[in-house]
């Protein structure tokens, strides 16, 4: 009795290149809400409808997964986006879903995985060390890398608040609005004075900006016409003696 043929050669690589895909998805969206350690191989397998045998046929094992998770999230992102850009990028996938499911979650991935088990630390790790060279090359100032660090830390802290803890009223704020605070207070940071130096202006308590900037216009103007009346009169009682 003759075997059956199996379907063509192009089909089963097709199929093949699919499953792959569905693997990787799975794993990423299953790492980004559980970490590393809590999402097992089999749940990645059942969520992609998949075989757990194909799984380490086609990455080895669950460590290879995540590396090739990672590397066509954020080393992919990193490659591709500007390093001006980056940051609200990078703030924006911790903040929106894609409609197609799409979106980068590296960053949810870190946060939830990272110190957390050594078999994901190696690659976890590059993937901070790649964002920290890249933020680093926004800014002219010698602590540069210093400065990446604490955007990094901004970032991240801001990811863990929303999607990790969850915490109101971050969880649900508007995006554009979270986007629109951060980015304008973080573009200081890249910022290097002319003339090397920082200095932090210090606000009187309870006035905005407007009120302290027409506070300080005020004061000077007032300062300057005490002066000025002062040195009438020196010089009125010098010319009368």
């Amino acid at each position: 009795m003759e075997k059956a043929p199996g379907p063509p050669s192009g089909e089963r690589r097709r199929d093949a290149a699919a499953t792959r895909l569905r693997l990787l998805e799975a794993a990423r969206d299953l790492f980004a809400e559980r970490g590393y350690e809590g999402a097992t191989v089999r749940d990645i397998a059942e969520r992609a409808g998949a075989n757990q045998a194909l799984l380490f046929r086609y990455f080895g094992s669950k460590q290879g997964l995540l590396t090739e998770v990672v590397a066509r999230g954020g080393l992919e992102q990193l490659r591709e986006t500007p390093a001006e850009e980056l940051f609200e990028t990078s703030l924006r996938s911790l903040l929106t879903r894609s409609a197609d499911g799409t979106a980068d979650r590296s960053l949810e991935v870190y946060l939830r995985s990272i110190g957390r088990g050594d078999e994901a630390a190696g690659t976890l790790r590059e993937l901070g060390e790649e964002y920290q060279k890249a933020l680093a090359t926004l800014s002219g100032a010698e602590d540069g890398v210093l400065r990446a660090d604490l955007a990094m830390a901004w970032l991240l802290g801001i990811g863990l608040m929303r999607t990790v803890a969850a915490r109101e009223p971050l969880a649900a704020a508007d995006p554009d609005t979270v986007c629109r605070l951060v980015l304008t207070t973080i573009e200081h940071l890249w910022t290097v004075p002319t003339d090397g130096t920082e200095r932090a202006a210090v606000p009187e308590q309870g006035a905005t900006g407007t009120e302290r900037a027409a506070g300080t216009d005020q004061r000077t103007g007032t300062d300057q016409g005490a002066r000025t009346d002062q040195e009438a009169r020196t010089g009125q009682g010098a010319r009368t003696d």
